[in-house]
């Protein structure tokens, strides 16, 4: 189980980049943060999630 913004969620074991993609996410507009520390967007492919680990997901939204 991971947290994402505050909801668990039944994945461990897998890349950022896979989890954000499977969950819809525009990988060019977000920010994430795993645990307290920013995963630079480099590093989404690299970086995987494991079971306890606690993500923020903040989405940029254009606007006038």
């Amino acid at each position: 189980m991971i947290r994402v913004n505050g909801e668990e969620l039944d994945y461990s074991d897998i890349s950022l980049k896979d989890f954000l993609e499977e969950k819809g996410y525009h990988l060019g507009r977000i920010a994430v943060e795993c645990n307290e520390i920013i995963v630079p967007k480099s590093q989404f492919e690299t970086f995987i999630l494991h079971s306890g680990d606690v993500v923020e997901i903040v989405s940029f939204v254009g606007g006038g």
